[in-house]
């Protein structure tokens, strides 16, 4: 009896996991697109050999 509870809980379990992965994503992000780079680029080489 204690065996077919823990699988029954195994089963649930791994099965609420792979229904979470494979569920459309519920993310609510604002779509911010490109953003463009304002600053200077650094030219100066900071390799040291």
């Amino acid at each position: 009896m204690k065996l077919i509870k823990l699988l029954s809980q195994g089963i649930k379990y791994l099965s609420e996991a792979v229904g979470r992965i494979f569920a459309p994503s519920d993310d609510h992000y604002p779509a911010t697109g490109t953003v463009p780079f304002l600053g200077d680029p650094n030219y100066q080489s900071i390799w040291i050999d």
